[in-house]
């Protein structure tokens, strides 16, 4: 059972997306937020597996709740959906940078919102990776060359193989379909990742793809 906390200051949204995740056999809603500081109070309280964030809130936004979850040295960090609109891209980009695990948008159906919890919850694939997607590629910095980043003094050295991994995983492919892509189980697929992670201090998919980005490692010929 995949435990959420929802936090929105928007009553009406709580409660459409607490009858939606309801409804879903391997979802419950542990607890629900009005603002950042009472995320937060909930989060500690409940401990739930993913936190559906919004970003603008009263008395504590969702961008400072978010730091303060997915802080380094935290005894309990949830995966953090940020839910936002099409208008919020500059706070978005910060989420990147603060660990969100993806994003989600606020007019998305019952169906993508199920899957975002569990894309969350499964640490697989980005949350609506055409969003996520759209969103990185503004990281890539003009003076960044597709494919150069292992050069560079100090970069992370990774293999041939994790690399291959990184680009895909940047473009916003799932772990199976990384697997189906380069021919190789997704055990494997999940084993280069830990590894790359590890390299890069990364604290999840979104970070990795975002390092991937900003390096000019993914985006070849875009």
């Amino acid at each position: 059972m995949i435990r959420v906390l929802l936090a929105d200051d928007q009553e009406i949204v709580r409660t459409g997306m607490a009858m939606i995740l309801s409804a879903e056999d391997d979802i419950q809603v542990v607890a629900q937020a009005q603002d950042g500081l009472q995320a937060l109070e909930q989060a500690e309280l409940h401990r739930p597996d993913v936190v559906l964030m919004d970003i603008r809130m009263p008395r504590l936004d969702g961008l400072d709740a978010l730091r303060h979850l997915t802080r380094p040295h935290a005894a309990y960090r949830p995966q953090v959906v940020m839910v936002t609109t099409f208008d919020d891209e500059d706070y978005l980009t910060r989420a990147v940078a603060a660990g969100a695990a993806g994003f989600i948008l606020k007019d998305s159906g019952p169906r993508l919102l199920a899957e975002a919890v569990r894309a969350a919850a499964a640490g697989d694939s980005l949350v609506s990776p055409s969003i996520t997607v759209r969103l990185l590629r503004r990281l890539r910095t003009a003076g960044s060359a597709p494919g150069t980043a292992a050069a560079r003094p100090g970069a992370p050295q990774l293999s041939p193989r994790e690399r291959e991994v990184v680009v895909l995983l940047a473009e916003g492919l799932t772990n199976a379909e990384i697997a189906t892509a380069l021919s190789i189980t997704v055990g494997t697929v999940k084993t280069h990742l830990t590894n790359v992670q590890a390299k890069l201090g990364a604290r999840n998919r979104v970070e990795i793809a975002a390092w991937a980005w900003r390096n000019g490692v993914a985006g070849q010929g875009t």
